[in-house]
């Protein structure tokens, strides 16, 4: 399940303009943080991003799939789709999506 550090990189260098984020470790891949929220997940080479109701729609529409793990025997599934390639095609499309990633991260933390 490891990560190619050229990608978390790749990925980080194309969030500069957002400013604050940063790569941790864990679950075996990277977690993508901003001003201490998670909101996207690098696994297997695999960009996901924090997804909730408001968001969601455009990730189907998109054709992208939930990250899913196995617990126990049986599959789990996180608040994280994947990336769709075309949006890491172009940098200020990945931007916005982060952008909303980050949104649903904060609206997730106000419901707490």
């Amino acid at each position: 399940m490891a990560n190619s550090a050229g990608l978390v990189d790749w990925l980080l260098e194309g969030l500069v303009p957002l400013g604050g984020v940063s790569a941790r470790r864990m679950f075996g891949g990277h977690g993508l943080f901003r001003a201490g929220l998670m909101f996207g997940l690098v696994v297997r080479d695999t960009p996901y991003l924090k997804v909730d109701a408001t968001t969601r729609p455009g990730f189907e529409a998109a054709g992208s799939q939930p990250f899913t793990y196995s617990r126990g025997g049986k599959p789990a599934v996180l608040g994280y789709w994947q990336v769709p390639p075309a949006v890491l095609d172009e940098p200020e499309e990945w931007r916005a999506w982060a952008l909303a990633a980050f949104a649903v991260a904060l609206r997730a933390q106000r419901g707490k």
